[in-house]
């Protein structure tokens, strides 16, 4: 017969969603009862009616099933702000993040003006990387021009427990951008200093846990934004984003060139909207050739990827607008450029 020992041993893997803690740990598991084969729960939740509650539920009748009950009751209740702040951190992981000892390479995304897809190679690098195994975070630092949850279609919002702020997960992907604390796309009105705290608050206010890598999508140019992320981070690596219009690199190499003399080392160029691939093979050079190859002279650094115009293939019930799924064109070659940057940027070891 099963004993509750048993039971306990069987969730103690399952994490509550929005602490990601085991919910043995939080305390979460309030009755358990034991009729033969059939098993009755009590379990509370932070939050009730969500999409995270379904999939935690499957677990758990999963989880005891395989331990060795035919028949599994499962009810819900509300986790007590007790339990939650037991299974809270005191605060935000952010300051070590930050800190010299710490393993997170930080891997910035910028262009020298906006509308070349500088967000879309951020998104689509971190989700490549996530592919491979890695735990990647995303910092939406285009505080003005914010679009990261749009394209990846994220609809819900960072969870608050205490004083810690949970980063929203999709695809495998942490994610935090302004974008969460605006009220129907409107628009930020903020001078340079309010930004740069609220970016830093990204860091220091939130608990993003233990990362391999942190992509931030900055804004495009070198403005106060910019200039604040180098100054946070004189560690940081980074990544221009360019297309192939001459117009656009020589622009894009004012921003490079800000890399180069904050001491950033610059990763490479990747050239978007590169070309649009016809269907008998050929590639048709709508906004011209050379100009990621030209910036990567200019900066004295490598072209690592050239990426054509395309839409992204709809999955059912796909929301995300601008994520290239891998076996298609464009995601298998941002699943190369993931490749390409960890083979560039080795995780230190602990």
């Amino acid at each position: 017969m099963l004993s509750e020992q048993q039971i306990v041993d069987a969730l103690r893997p399952i994490q509550e969603p929005s602490l990601h803690k085991s919910l043995v740990e939080v305390g979460a598991i309030k009755e358990i009862k034991i009729n033969g084969s059939y098993v009755s729960l009590k379990v509370a939740l932070s939050n009730l009616g969500t999409p995270e509650q379904v999939g935690v539920q499957n677990q758990i009748i999963q989880a005891v099933k395989a331990a060795g009950a035919e028949t599994v009751g499962l009810r819900f209740a509300e986790l007590t702000s007790e339990n939650q702040q037991q299974g809270s951190p005191a605060k935000g992981t952010g300051d070590a993040l930050l800190s010299k000892d710490s393993k997170t390479v930080f891997i910035a995304v910028t262009s020298g003006k906006g509308g070349v897809g500088k967000s879309t190679v951020t998104v689509n690098l971190a989700t490549a990387l996530a592919r491979q195994g890695k735990r990647v975070g995303v910092i939406d630092a285009d505080i003005y021009g914010f679009s990261v949850p749009d394209m990846m279609g994220i609809d819900s919002r960072p969870q608050v427990v205490g004083e810690v702020i949970y980063p929203v997960e999709r695809k495998g992907v942490k994610v935090m951008s302004m974008g969460f604390f605006v009220e129907d796309n409107a628009p930020v009105i903020w001078r340079g200093p309010m930004l740069g705290k609220m970016l830093r608050n990204f860091f220091s206010e939130v608990h993003w846990g233990e990362l391999d890598y942190m992509i931030l999508d900055l804004p495009p140019g070198t403005g106060d934004v910019a200039l604040d992320v180098h100054q946070m981070l004189p560690e940081s690596k980074e990544i221009i984003v360019t297309t192939p219009h001459s117009t656009a690199a020589f622009v894009a190499a004012r921003a490079g060139s800000m890399a180069l003399k904050t001491n950033h080392e610059i990763l490479g160029v990747v050239e978007n909207m590169s070309y649009y691939q016809l269907p008998d093979g050929t590639k048709d050079c709508i906004f011209g050739q050379g100009g990621g190859e030209k910036l990567a002279d200019v900066l004295d650094t490598e072209l690592i990827a050239q990426i054509p115009l395309g839409q992204p293939v709809k999955e059912q019930d796909e929301t995300a607008t601008a994520l290239y799924t891998e076996g298609t064109l464009i995601g298998d070659i941002y699943s190369q450029l993931a490749k390409k940057v960890m083979q560039k940027v080795v995780i230190p070891s602990s």
